[in-house]
């Protein structure tokens, strides 16, 4: 395998002479998109944690797939839907409510999680099929799945722009919202269901204890730069592309795993936007020259 050439247009050439590259750079795309628009309302709705443990219930669902021997993709989309409907079933009334979401979704994700790791001590195959699941692969991608998730990802997206409106509205202020007849309980399941699906896609790219990345980071990011809806949207999409395309080229001239990259990438450009924006406003507060102002 040659290394980098440091000429970008050399160095793609390259890389998508390879059909498994070209099917990893396409479902790379899908899932980035998908996962930016998702958590780009859900970092807004301050459901992270809901998030985070849709990304933990992939592995028990990609371990399990493996252990009865059908396709992981199967098991993230069966677990990861599953687990967003159980969240959801939990109630939410006042104060006393959202403790007790944190907790029974808190049991959810330990119980799931110790069922990953039963699934991992059945399964009696080669163990780096099992941490391709936990850190991402980008090899073995067929036209076919691409395809699967590019239908997913598209009916998705599709939904989340119907309810798109009443949702920011509910996500803003979800008690004004439900006193003008906004659905607010019934856009909350469905969002977490677009989550669930979001997060069972995106886990398939970065390893499913990495998915949460892709989910968090780059909307995380978007927001620090601006709070214009459509504007954060935009960016949290270009962000998440961004970082998914720099993990799919440094791992392929890597040894190590596709997640890290996406996840380190990620972080450096949220680390970055922080540092943007306080340098920003010091500058903002600094007084003018001689007093003026």
């Amino acid at each position: 395998q040659a290394g980098w050439s440091w000429n970008p247009v050399t160095d793609l050439q390259q890389i998508w002479a390879f059909p498994f590259m070209v099917n990893a750079f396409r479902a790379g795309t899908v899932v980035a998109v998908l996962a930016a628009v998702i958590g780009w309302y859900m970092v807004l709705r301050k459901q992270s944690f809901a998030g985070h443990t849709l990304a933990v219930v992939s592995f028990p669902g990609a371990a399990c797939a493996t252990l009865l021997g059908i396709s992981a993709g199967f098991g993230y989309f069966a677990f990861c839907i599953t687990g967003a409907l159980a969240i959801a079933a939990i109630p939410r009334a006042g104060q006393g409510g959202r403790g007790q979401e944190s907790a029974l979704t808190g049991t959810v994700q330990a119980f799931l999680l110790g069922c990953g790791f039963l699934f991992v001590s059945l399964y009696k195959g080669f163990l780096g099929g099992i941490n391709s699941l936990l850190f991402g692969s980008f090899l073995g991608i067929t036209t076919a799945q691409v395809a699967v998730l590019a239908v997913v990802a598209a009916v998705a997206i599709g939904v989340l722009t119907v309810i798109g409106r009443p949702l920011l509205f509910a996500s803003v202020d979800p008690d004004v919202a439900a006193g003008r007849g906004v659905p607010v309980r019934t856009l909350s399941v469905a969002f977490l269901l677009l989550l669930g699906v979001a997060t069972a896609e995106a886990g398939q790219i970065t390893g499913t204890l990495l998915v949460f990345a892709l989910l968090v980071m780059p909307a995380a990011t978007a927001q620090q730069l601006t709070a214009r809806p459509a504007a954060g949207l935009l960016a949290s999409v270009v962000i998440a592309v961004a970082v998914t395309w720099a993990g799919l080229i440094t791992a392929y001239y890597s040894a190590y795993p596709i997640g890290f990259y996406v996840t380190t990438f990620a972080f450096a450009a949220y680390v970055a936007a922080r540092l943007g924006r306080a340098l920003t406003a010091a500058g903002r507060r600094r007084p003018l020259p001689g007093g003026a102002g």
